[in-house]
């Protein structure tokens, strides 16, 4: 019998150990808490996953190559910002913009979207170009997207929004929420594009040593460059998605989103040190990540010990997948 096929369970345990331990708690709070394995309660964890996963494939694609990107949960909050201020209603009290025309709800995706793209594009550049770490780019880029929604939106709340809006993030399709659909179509296009593009080899190809695969021939630059953009423009659809979903926000929205989407990601076996990742492995992260988080809420813990126990999370994914990175060296 060939050794290196036998089956290791320590191994095991220390590569997926997290999601082991999550999973009994699951199994557990939904022993008893029978509320907590309630259809309604699943479909509700379903939704709230759905703009999480599309952050998380935007961080997804950042990590593969080795880079990060700390803007993502403020990208997300001037998202919905945006998308808020420009699709009130026309007699919506303190209406941020009173002049702003009544435009489709589409065309306000597709002018946010372009926003947040800018500033993907400029992390890009910033990252490729003037060879500044994406932990430092994309954190400057943190505090100036912040920057900007304090004063687009003079630090209120925005609420009062169009039907329109409303109904295209928190309708029904056959009784399925929307949201689960933009989830199942972004996971969809990611994995096709993950798996059959030129794109896609080239982003592994980097992640797994982007000095070979610059003398390959792949434009490493250019390659970063739509890899952070693309980033941007899952996070303003995700704060487009999540501004409708809450019926208002403010410039506090998706705080901390791009943490939870780097140990959501981790935790699915997407690695910080490059060129692993699959699309369904960043699905189970999140629906993993969400999980631990509703647990705790049936179980009653305390908000601030909620906090800790995902700073753990967080903290010993990362290690973990620094551990399996050492043991292949």
């Amino acid at each position: 019998m060939d050794k290196s096929k036998k089956f290791d369970l320590k191994k095991v345990l220390l590569d997926n150990g997290i999601i082991i331990l999550l999973m009994i708690l699951v199994i557990y709070v939904g022993i008893t808490v029978p509320t907590f394995r309630s259809v309604r309660n699943l479909l509700n964890l379903a939704i709230n996953a759905a703009p999480r996963v599309i952050i998380a494939l935007g961080v997804s694609g950042c990590l593969i190559t080795k880079g990060t990107d700390l803007s993502a949960g403020r990208a997300v909050g001037l998202s919905a910002c945006l998308a808020g201020i420009m699709l009130q209603k026309p007699d919506a009290p303190g209406k941020v913009w009173p002049n702003f025309p009544q435009l489709n709800v589409w065309v306000i995706l597709l002018i946010v979207i372009a926003i947040c793209a800018v500033f993907g594009l400029i992390n890009g550049i910033v990252i490729s170009y003037l060879q500044v770490p994406a932990f430092i780019g994309t954190l400057g880029m943190q505090l100036i997207i912040y920057g900007i929604a304090l004063v687009i939106t003079n630090s209120v709340p925005i609420g009062g929004y169009r039907a329109d809006y409303i109904s295209v993030t928190q309708g029904k399709i056959a009784g399925i929420p929307v949201l689960f659909i933009y989830l199942i179509i972004a996971a969809a296009i990611f994995w096709f594009i993950y798996n059959y593009t030129r794109h896609g080899k080239y982003m592994y190809a980097i992640g797994g040593n982007e000095v070979a695969a610059e003398v390959s021939g792949v434009n490493t630059k250019k390659t970063k460059i739509i890899i952070y953009t693309t980033a941007a423009a899952m996070y303003a659809i995700a704060g487009f998605l999540l501004g409708g979903k809450s019926g208002g926000t403010s410039v506090n929205m998706g705080m901390g989103y791009e943490l939870e989407a780097i140990a959501a990601c981790t935790i699915g076996g997407v690695s910080v040190n490059g060129g692993i990742g699959k699309v369904s492995g960043v699905i189970i992260g999140v629906a993993v990540f969400e999980l631990l988080k509703s647990s705790l809420q049936f179980l009653g813990v305390n908000t601030n010990y909620q906090y800790i126990a995902q700073g753990v999370v967080i903290v010993v994914a990362i290690a973990l997948d620094i551990r399996k990175y050492i043991a292949k060296k």
